[in-house]
């Protein structure tokens, strides 16, 4: 487990990037949607694809971030019961 953490934590500042990437998209596909509802349905379809490729960005870089200090509390914890027996 701790392997799985350190890959997928090993770069914070990306994965702070892809979850305002994520963010940006989602914003933006909010944006057809609401496009959609004035004028003609497709704009929703597209803003709802948005949507979707959106949360998946966003939701590997909040993965990343999750992971990164998940891993540096696991290892944090561990350090420090090693140092004491």
């Amino acid at each position: 487990m701790n392997n799985v953490l350190a890959r997928l934590g090993q770069n914070p500042k990306r994965s702070l990037s892809l979850l305002l990437i994520g963010f940006g998209l989602f914003f933006f596909g909010l944006i057809f949607v609401a496009l959609g509802y004035f004028y003609h349905h497709l704009w929703q379809v597209l803003g709802i694809i948005i949507l979707a490729i959106a949360c998946l960005i966003a939701a590997w870089g909040y993965l990343g971030i999750f992971a990164n200090r998940w891993y540096h509390i696991l290892n944090k914890h561990s350090s420090g019961n090693n140092n004491r027996q």
